[in-house]
């Protein structure tokens, strides 16, 4: 079971189907399974079905197709509406902070740097364009809204809506502790705060789902954004010739050397996360304080992502590389396939209608920021790779940024993580810059 969580604020979620972990642990393995087996069918219905929506984004949708049904949820009330005891489930956690960080490290272990660094300035380009996107999408939302229904944009002081909004400007630019960040900031009400976290999470869900649809079709895109994508397939070709040159079949010694260093490294990423963001936090009052942009730096899980990463790409450079001979990346893709099915349900389809003029805000946001992306991809030529991995790495982070780049290549993992690393350093200062913006629109 979750770990119960008290808090004063009214809440009407239902308790689902199932509640233990192992059992909703057992729900999304039965997903991945539906899809895996039906994807690698040589049905020919199967075939056209899968040729058109890509596997991964089914391992998103089924789970949060369980989650709508009530089948399984990441929290639910056991308590009364007057007094409610929220219970969680620790799935998601696992998957973000064991497996996310085991990924990462099981994926860099053949990483090229040499073809990483030749991919050019386009992933940060498109980067920026994302940042910017969401920059100015919220204010020019606001403003559309307020001519086309004033009243959704009601409220003053603590209650007034660009200050919520701002926090979403937080979670879509850098992450979770940008986003506490803002709200502590801007001093949004906190009993209204339950409705922005529904905003960002419907919305950047929606998002994510169409950016994963879109892989499927990325060599039409590439076309139509006159895109030269060379560099990128020389990268995937010279990853994956060097591993079906060494490949060979994997022992049962071979399978526990890589559970051991991957999780060797997750654990020691834990321990030094731990250690560096209490001591910055316990010697910075500026790290300490989480209304300053610098409070990102005290987040664990920004410093376990980032030692992580940092220690599967040192690990490429020994021996321990040889182990991608026997199928490292795909065993961590295996556990990203996992992650993607915990993200998918933390979504619940029904909830786009339960504050659907805030939804829209979102959707209007959201919109400005693709067609900011599009543009510019279309005017540099970056290929579909760099629209997708720079929007993710804003809007969906460390946990989903990687998710999104190893769908092109697993070798291709590491460049949506350094994205995201990125998106935590200047979330605050882009979000505070976007909040005044929304102040204004909002005047």
């Amino acid at each position: 079971m979750g770990s119960p969580i008290f808090t004063g604020q009214p809440t009407t979620m239902e308790t689902p189907l199932f509640t233990t972990e192992p059992a909703i642990l057992g729900v999304l393995a039965v997903c991945l399974g539906l899809v895996f087996w039906t994807s690698t069918s040589n049905n020919k219905i199967l075939k056209g079905f899968y040729s058109v929506v890509p596997a991964l984004l089914l391992c998103y949708l089924l789970p949060a197709i369980a989650t709508s049904l009530g089948i399984i949820a990441p929290e639910w009330n056991v308590g009364t509406e007057a007094a409610p005891i929220v219970e969680k489930t620790q799935v998601y956690y696992m998957a973000s902070r064991y497996l996310l960080p085991a990924a990462l490290v099981l994926m860099t272990l053949s990483i090229d740097l040499k073809g990483i660094f030749k991919l050019g300035p386009k992933a940060l380009i498109m980067f920026l364009t994302g940042t910017a996107g969401i920059v100015i999408g919220g204010p020019i939302a606001i403003l559309f809204v307020s001519w086309i229904y004033p009243e959704a944009l009601g409220g003053t002081g603590p209650d007034a809506i660009w200050r919520g909004l701002s926090t979403i400007a937080g979670s879509w630019i850098g992450g979770g502790a940008n986003q506490t960040a803002m709200f502590e900031i801007f001093e949004y009400n906190e009993s209204k705060y339950g409705g922005m976290i529904l905003v960002d999470i419907v919305v950047a869900n929606i998002w994510m789902a169409v950016v994963l649809l879109g892989i499927a079709k990325r060599d039409a895109i590439n076309r139509w954004l006159r895109a030269d994508a060379t560099a990128i397939e020389e990268l995937k070709e010279r990853v994956s010739s060097l591993v079906l040159s060494r490949l060979r079949t994997a022992t049962t010694a071979d399978y526990v050397k890589i559970f051991s260093i991957a999780f060797i490294v997750v654990g020691l990423s834990h321990v030094v996360a731990d250690f560096v963001s209490a001591g910055l936090s316990d010697t910075f009052e500026a790290v300490r304080n989480k209304k300053s942009a610098l409070s990102s730096f005290g987040s664990g899980f920004f410093w376990l992502i980032s030692v992580a990463t940092a220690v599967g790409v040192a690990l490429s450079f020994t021996p321990l590389r040889k182990l991608e001979d026997v199928g490292a990346s795909r065993i961590g893709t295996a556990f990203i396939y996992i992650l993607v099915a915990t993200i998918g349900m933390k979504m619940d389809l029904g909830q786009i209608f339960e504050n659907p003029f805030l939804i829209v805000i979102g959707l209007i946001w959201m919109s400005i920021h693709a067609l900011l992306l599009i543009g510019v991809a279309r005017w540099i030529r970056a290929p579909y790779f760099y629209l997708a991995v720079g929007s993710q790495a804003n809007v969906g982070g460390a946990a989903s940024a990687p998710v999104v780049a190893a769908a092109f290549h697993p070798a291709l993992a590491t460049v949506g993580v350094l994205l995201a690393v990125l998106g935590y350093a200047i979330g605050t200062y882009a979000a505070q810059f976007c909040a005044y913006l929304m102040e204004i629109a909002s005047s």
